[in-house]
C-alpha cells in the first residue's frame, strides 16, 4: 500500500472521529452498555439465592426445622427386600424420633410384605407408614402430615414402571459427618461439581446430560436419557435418595442430629449378583460416597467460618438445590408464622380479666 493511499484512509478516519457520526456512535454505545450492565444486574437480582450460612450453623434454626419439616414428611425407609430377615428390627433415628421396622410374616423362601410393621420405640405405638405397589416403604413421624398420595404427588406413577423387590439387600453401614444435612443435599441436587470430585463417576454418567426434574417433594435425576433404567437417581424431600447405577441399587438417609454442623450418613446397598461382583458395584459406588463425604465437610467448614455467606443458583444446573432449599424456607417461615400466632394468642388470652371474653363481661350462674 503506497504512503499516500495510508495518508487518504488516515485522514477519513480523522474525518470520521470529528464528525458527528462518531459522537452518535459513542452515545449509543454508551447508552447500549448502561442498558447491558442495567440488564444484567436486573437479571442477576431476579436469580434465586442460597440460603444463608447461618441456616447451616444455627442449633435454634434446627429445633425449627425439626418442627417444620423433618416431623411432617414422608421418609423413605427402604424397599421391601430390606425388611425380610425376620429376626432383625431395623432402627432408624429421624430428627431424634426412634422408627423400628420389623418383618411379622411367617418364615418361607419368597419376598413377603404383609407382616411388615413400623412402629416407635414403645411397640404400642404404631407410626403411619405407606407401601407403594412396587415396593417402597415410607412413613412419617406425625398423625398430621398430609396422606402419601397428596405428599408426593405422581411419584408412584414414577416408581410404579420399576419393580424394587428384585434386587436383594446386600449392607448396611452408617456414621457420622461434620456437615449440616443441607450440605449433603446441596451436593447431591446438582451435578456442577461431578467432573471434578467424581472422575470415575464422571466417565460412565457425563455430566453433559445430567439433568434434574423437579416435582411435588421429590426430584428425579438422570444421567443420560438414553439409558433409562440406569444412572437413575431420586431425591426423596428431606433427607433421602434412591439410586439406580452401576448395577446395583442404593439409598441413603442424612439424618441431623441437635448439632448443626453434625449429621449421621446411612446407606443400604442393594444387588442380586455374585459376592465378587457386588464388591466391585460396592467398591465403585463408595468412591463416589467418600468424595461427597470430604467436599462437604470442606464446605461447612467454610460456612461456618464465614468464608462463604450465600450466592446465587444456577437456574438450569442448580434448579435442584433451588427446589428443595425454597421448599426447607417455605416450611420454616409457615412454622415460624404458626408459632408466632399461637403465642400471640396465649398472651391475648393472659391479659383478659377473669370472668371477661372479649368485651362482654361473662355473670357466673350461682
Amino acid at each position: 500500500m503506497s504512503q499516500r493511499s495510508t495518508d487518504n484512509q488516515f485522514s477519513a478516519w480523522q474525518l470520521f472521529l470529528s464528525s458527528e457520526t462518531y459522537s452518535s456512535f459513542l452515545e449509543t454505545l454508551v447508552l447500549n452498555i448502561v442498558e447491558t450492565l442495567r440488564y444484567s444486574s436486573s437479571a442477576m437480582n431476579s436469580l434465586t439465592r442460597t440460603l444463608p450460612a447461618s441456616w447451616f450453623c444455627s442449633s435454634a434454626l434446627y429445633q425449627l426445622e425439626r418442627r417444620a419439616v423433618f416431623l411432617k414428611s414422608w421418609h423413605f425407609l427402604g424397599p421391601v427386600t430390606r425388611f425380610q430377615n425376620r429376626s432383625e428390627k431395623v432402627t432408624y433415628e429421624i430428627a431424634q424420633v426412634t422408627v423400628i421396622v420389623e418383618n411379622r410374616s411367617p418364615e418361607h423362601d419368597g419376598i413377603d410384605i404383609d407382616g411388615i410393621t413400623v412402629y416407635a420405640e414403645d411397640e404400642n405405638i404404631k407410626i403411619k407408614s405407606h407401601l407403594t405397589p412396587s415396593g417402597l416403604l415410607f412413613a412419617t413421624l406425625s398423625e398430621e402430615t398430609s396422606s402419601f398420595e397428596d405428599f408426593f404427588e405422581g411419584l408412584e406413577e414414577l416408581t410404579n414402571k420399576v419393580d424394587f423387590t428384585k434386587l436383594p439387600h446386600r449392607r448396611s453401614i452408617s456414621y457420622e459427618g461434620n456437615f449440616n444435612w443441607k450440605t449433603m443435599i446441596d451436593g447431591f441436587q446438582e451435578c456442577l461439581h461431578c467432573q471434578y470430585t467424581h472422575p470415575t463417576f464422571s466417565k460412565f454418567y457425563p455430566p453433559t446430560f445430567y439433568s434434574v426434574t423437579n416435582h411435588k417433594n421429590f426430584s428425579q435425576h438422570m444421567a443420560d436419557p438414553s439409558k433409562q433404567s440406569d444412572g437413575l437417581f431420586l431425591y426423596f424431600f428431606p433427607i433421602c435418595t434412591l439410586n439406580v447405577y452401576g448395577g446395583g441399587m442404593s439409598s441413603f438417609r442424612t439424618l441431623p442430629s441437635p448439632k448443626p454442623g453434625v449429621s449421621r450418613m446411612e446407606f443400604d446397598y442393594y444387588h442380586s449378583g455374585t459376592n465378587e461382583v457386588f464388591e466391585e458395584y460396592f467398591k465403585f459406588v463408595r468412591q463416589v460416597a467418600i468424595e461427597d463425604f470430604e467436599l462437604c465437610e470442606k464446605a461447612q467448614e467454610n460456612l461456618e467460618r464465614g468464608v462463604y455467606g450465600e450466592g446465587i443458583l444456577n437456574p438450569v444446573k442448580e434448579n435442584g438445590v433451588q427446589f428443595y432449599q425454597q421448599r426447607v424456607k417455605e416450611l420454616v417461615y409457615q412454622q415460624h408464622a404458626s408459632e408466632k400466632c399461637a403465642k400471640d394468642e396465649r398472651i391475648n388470652a393472659a391479659q383478659v380479666p377473669a370472668g371477661v371474653v372479649g368485651e362482654s363481661k361473662v355473670i357466673a350462674v350461682q
